[in-house]
């Protein structure tokens, strides 16, 4: 018996003549980042560095959650390099790609699915929208989310989220900074923030205007990321307890702490 091939983890739309691109999570209702989402919009990314007429990207997600993060099975040690290096690559390719990225949040956004949606340049979000990284509650930690959450919201909010794995509500989120807006329609408000903002504007001024912003934080970003990426496999998934907060979370049980 044939087995169908599964539909692509994100679907993409080009809009207003190609100056807009809505990219949308594809898997509901947990949109989980696992590798082939991961590699479908590393694709997206990669082809917006030559699309010439490209104003920016909106990335929202089917269903009523936008992502409950990265997947846990690629935590486990025969998948954690290639999981950790192509979700790194991510946000390299994002970066590289030097457009205007907006995010359109509802539901729940939680460990890479934040990551993701916070390095976005401005992230719309629903009343209902709930944000955290949790990854501490699995005894690993974030270590986009250790780079970037401080720059965004400061860095004693960003090591609450960080070292508490607490989640937060929209009203909390748009107070510190993590989100720029909260509306009942958030990928309507984001598209239409591009269009009256930036469509206007030359789409090769605006990749450099762009580089020129966000350079300086991504030459500290991304070599910082390499050393963090380092540490997560070197040392932390070195530890019983990495190894056990992953199994103990697949195997739906409490996890059985040795602090080594």
């Amino acid at each position: 018996m044939a087995v169908e091939p599964l539909a692509s983890p994100i679907q993409v739309e080009h809009l207003d003549g190609g100056s807009l691109l809505l990219v949308r999570l594809a898997r509901p209702k947990a949109n989980i980042v696992d590798a082939a989402m991961t590699k479908a919009l590393c694709s997206v990314f990669v082809e917006a560095r030559t699309t010439a007429a490209l104003a920016a990207v909106v990335l929202s997600a089917q269903g009523p959650h936008f992502s409950f993060g990265a997947s846990v099975q690629e935590h486990l040690p025969d998948q954690v390099l290639g999981m950790l290096r192509g979700f790194h690559g991510l946000f390299r390719a994002i970066g590289e790609a030097a457009v205007p990225v907006f995010a359109a949040v509802r539901g729940q956004c939680l460990g890479g699915g934040l990551e993701l949606a916070a390095f976005c340049h401005r992230l719309f979000a629903a009343p209902d929208a709930k944000f955290g990284q949790p990854e501490i509650k699995l005894g690993v930690f974030a270590p986009v989310a250790s780079l970037l959450l401080p720059e965004r919201i400061g860095r004693p909010a960003a090591e609450d989220l960080c070292l508490t794995g607490r989640t937060i509500d929209a009203a909390e989120a748009l107070r510190l900074g993590l989100c720029d807006a909260v509306v009942e329609d958030p990928e309507a408000a984001a598209l239409g923030h591009a269009r009256e903002r930036l469509v206007s504007h030359s789409a090769s001024s605006l990749r450099h205007a762009v580089r020129a912003v966000r350079g300086p934080f991504l030459e500290r970003f991304l070599p910082q990321l390499a050393g963090l990426e380092r540490i997560y496999l070197n040392d932390l998934m070195a530890t019983h307890d990495a190894r056990e907060g992953i199994e103990a979370f697949l195997a739906k049980r409490a996890p059985v702490w040795r602090n080594a």
